[in-house]
């Protein structure tokens, strides 16, 4: 991408902690027209998904509620599960929600902010979400594509004229849908360590030009940050407005997730925040957030609170319909792309996922026979990850502000109690509660 291209850098606006990134600054052409299908069945083979760049097939994520059992119970145990985690790993803080139709049926803090510190984790304690964030950015462009400003499969080069690629041809093809659902060509991961090592993202975005293809766009699957947030710039370039503040008015806002914000400003802005934590000699030690992952707004740069991720997640399962549409829903819960490597990265997920795929933002996995959207998130010292089973309504949200992989056991531990399957000791706690 060429000089002549102006970059803006982080910017803040006065409601979401005034941390917002511009690149690529270009004048938007005419707005696109929607080409926005029906939506009708669940999952695809991975063969299937590997053998078409058009998207397959998604059924409504919400459930009929009529059979659905009240989950309350198993809740319970789980909670009991987070106390006995929190306390047994020494963890600094946790937060944790379980909601099933459309409420929420736990919402709890555990902990404390800052080893140390006596100030609890509480419902409004605000962590960073990190890659939790993927999924604002594919809503908010569902939202677009809504307004007719945007369109899931039409070249960002309609509205980024300057984007190029190593190819150039293939650059020209790629659409939004490409870039939400990791399919944009490059190699994994392109330019992420550039970005940890603080190289400022308008650098970054403009050597995607020269960097190693690993496929033609629309024909593997290769995780990104970088080329993510080209997502931010193609909102400017629709809009007008900023990344961070269309997030803000058209997602935050009508959800009632006032504790949620962009940037580092952001966080530490909020009435209570979770501090990070690192490994140390002896045992846990906060630092100071890291401003790395922040520059990437849309692939990373959300704060929110468990009260906050609740409202997100009863959202995300269909109950806002007066704010996310079931089409939309669809759209973005389609898978798009199989992803088999995720299939081993944790004793859980091998013991119990038979296929893994990528959609808009989210991951959609097999869960020993039932339909389970997911997605993770870490930076440095915070940790996270939202789940929900459509056809059960059940869903959960758990934020931690550490780096211990322990508590991602507590998903397994729900769903499996949720499914009826056997319950493992997915968390490694002690569960005999008679010493105490």
């Amino acid at each position: 991408m060429g000089h002549s291209i102006k970059h803006t850098l982080d910017m803040q606006d006065k409601k979401v902690g005034d941390a917002l990134v511009l690149t690529l600054l270009l004048a938007a052409i005419p707005a696109l027209t929607v080409d926005d299908g029906p939506v009708s069945a669940r999952m695809i083979t991975s063969t299937a998904i590997a053998a078409t760049t058009t998207p397959p097939i998604a059924t409504p994520s919400i459930a009929p509620t009529s059979r659905i059992r009240d989950i309350t119970p198993q809740a319970r145990e789980v909670e009991r599960l987070a106390d006995q985690l929190v306390a047994q790993k020494h963890l600094p803080g946790l937060a944790m929600a379980i909601v099933q139709n459309g409420q929420v049926i736990t919402l709890r803090g555990y902990g404390v902010t800052e080893v140390g510190s006596n100030q609890p984790v509480t419902t409004d304690t605000v962590f960073r979400l990190a890659s939790l964030s993927k999924a604002f950015a594919a809503t908010l462009t569902g939202l677009l594509v809504e307004q007719d400003a945007m369109n899931w499969d039409t070249p960002i080069v309609n509205q980024l004229p300057e984007f190029k690629l190593r190819d150039l041809g293939s650059a020209r093809t790629v659409s939004a849908r490409d870039i939400l659902s990791h399919r944009v060509g490059l190699t994994r991961n392109t330019y992420d360590r550039d970005l940890e090592s603080d190289q400022p993202y308008p650098l970054l975005a403009e050597r995607l030009s020269n960097a190693p293809m690993a496929c033609a766009p629309g024909q593997c699957y290769a995780y990104q940050n970088i080329a993510f947030s080209l997502i931010g710039d193609l909102t400017f370039a629709a809009t007008g407005d900023f990344y961070s503040h269309q997030v803000e008015t058209k997602i935050f806002a009508p959800l009632g997730m006032y504790s949620s914000t962009y940037g580092r400003d952001g966080l530490e802005a909020s009435a209570s925040w979770a501090h990070p934590h690192v490994r140390g000699r002896g045992g846990w030690v906060a630092v100071q957030p890291k401003d790395s992952y922040y520059h990437v707004p849309p692939a990373a740069g959300v704060n929110s609170s468990i009260h906050d991720m609740a409202q997100w997640l009863i959202a995300q399962m269909g109950h806002r319909p007066d704010v996310l549409s079931p089409s939309l829903l669809n759209q973005i819960h389609t898978p798009q792309v199989a992803t088999p490597s995720e299939l081993h990265s944790s004793p859980w997920r091998r013991a119990r996922l038979t296929n893994a795929y990528y959609a808009l933002g989210w991951r959609v996995f097999d869960y020993s026979g039932h339909t389970l959207l997911f997605h993770g998130g870490a930076v440095q010292g915070y940790r996270s990850m939202i789940a929900f089973l459509p056809d059960e309504d059940v869903g959960m949200v758990v934020l931690w502000n550490s780096e211990s992989a322990a508590p991602s056991g507590l998903l397994p531990s729900l769903m499996d109690r949720v499914l009826g399957l056997p319950t493992q000791d997915w968390l490694g706690v002690d569960t005999d509660d008679s010493h105490d």
